[in-house]
């Protein structure tokens, strides 16, 4: 292909970029971010949101092979917060969940956590969360060992609510079964329609999660930490471990799917997510951000809330999860040590072919300016800039009509 017949037109995929972003209000605040009294991940991780997609990491130019336009890219962080980087890897993980289906019915399982962790969910939220997928599969687990089966469970972790504040769940898929110690599939219900009594699963789940607190508490006053942990410490711990067993903990499921697939559809949503997208961002103005959420305590109903940059981004900043914290979680016969084999088998005893997993799919955008060809990566650069040649030629083609 040759330059005489390229036609320039610069291109950062307007069609899919918000009016307004997070990276707007990280933009405005600038350095005043590091007076928000964040740790140094979660401000590593805003500045990278910060940089996505702007000339700070570098980019790509990219040539249609239909009509010849040529287009300027900026390389994206690949940050797991961040609201820009999350649509093709939830396609991926889609497509490899529904290689591991099977025809049983499937239930959406949410265990939450009561308002009064929030402050150790601030402060030792590695701790808080571990012991929240823990306790919700050991509750599942337990519930199928009396029946004698082995369950399953994917489990998606998500540390917050609509308007942002602290509020960790997790987003479960459990399969209406389990496998006994032959290998063989069987149901809870017959029909179907029902996994276990939802009050028996929040008490044992409260049960098994305040456990776990007490013994922590006990590892704190073990004869090598005894004088870093003072008396106003198990004072409050005792005041928290009360408060927890006040009120009945929420543990809610809904109505099974209607088919296997739309099962990996619907948690697609969730495996994701980020405390806010920058759809949801409605106005930013000198000094505060309005965002839309739906207020569930009203059924629903939408509604408009005005922050302050800082504290925006310091709500945003309590759901920056800790490093290498893994936030989707496989457990029984849906984990992978289980799936590389005896899942296939477990298939094929219920009658479907197990598919194979498709090789990742290469990404190929497709232009902007035609809609039909493939942009094909001509040349890249780095911070510095587009090279020289690609410059020169822009500037001596004509402005493309809006």
């Amino acid at each position: 292909m040759e330059n005489q017949d390229l036609r320039f037109k610069f291109n950062e995929d307007q069609s899919l970029k918000s009016k307004y972003e997070v990276a707007d209000v990280l933009n405005i605040l600038g350095s005043k971010l590091e007076n928000l009294e964040l740790n140094s991940w979660q401000l590593r991780t805003l500045f990278a949101l910060k940089k996505c997609r702007t000339s700070a990491l570098g980019g790509h130019i990219d040539a249609c092979d239909e009509c010849g336009n040529v287009s300027i890219s900026y390389n994206s962080c690949r940050n797991r917060h961040c609201p820009k980087c999350q649509g093709k890897k939830r396609e991926q993980w889609i497509e490899n969940r529904e290689t591991e289906l099977l025809p049983v019915p499937y239930f959406h399982v949410v265990f939450t956590l009561p308002d009064v962790l929030n402050k150790t969910a601030l402060h030792e939220p590695k701790m808080l969360y571990d012991f929240l997928f823990e306790s919700a599969w050991e509750t599942l687990q337990t519930f199928g060992e009396n029946r004698g089966l082995k369950m399953g469970m994917i489990a998606v972790l998500h540390t917050w609510g609509q308007n942002l504040s602290l509020h960790p769940h997790l987003h479960c898929i459990v399969p209406g079964g389990g496998v006994d110690e032959s290998g063989t599939w069987k149901n809870l219900h017959s029909d179907g329609k029902f996994l276990f009594p939802v009050k028996a699963l929040s008490k044992v789940f409260r049960g098994k999660f305040c456990e776990k607190l007490k013994h922590q508490l006990s590892l704190k006053l073990n004869e090598n930490q005894r004088e870093k942990f003072t008396e106003n410490e198990a004072g409050n711990y005792e005041k928290l471990r009360q408060s927890l067993w006040e009120k009945p903990w929420v543990v809610y499921a809904k109505k099974p799917f209607g088919s296997p697939k739309s099962v990996v559809e619907y948690l697609g949503r969730y495996t994701h997510k980020i405390a806010i997208s920058n759809q949801r961002i409605r106005k930013i103005d000198a000094k505060t951000v309005t965002f839309s959420y739906k207020d569930y305590r009203q059924k629903g109903i939408k509604k408009q809330m005005v922050l302050s940059h800082e504290e925006f981004i310091r709500r945003f900043a309590m759901h920056i999860l800790p490093k290498r914290f893994v936030k989707i979680r496989h457990y029984g016969f849906l984990s992978s040590t289980w799936k590389r084999i005896k899942l296939k088998n477990l298939q094929q005893k219920l009658g479907i072919q197990p598919k194979e997993k498709l090789p990742p799919k290469v990404f190929q955008p497709k232009c902007s300016c035609c809609k039909v060809g493939n942009l094909v990566t001509i040349a890249t650069f780095d911070l510095r800039g587009p090279p020289q040649w690609f410059l020169e030629m822009s500037q001596s083609q004509p402005t493309p009509k809006k």
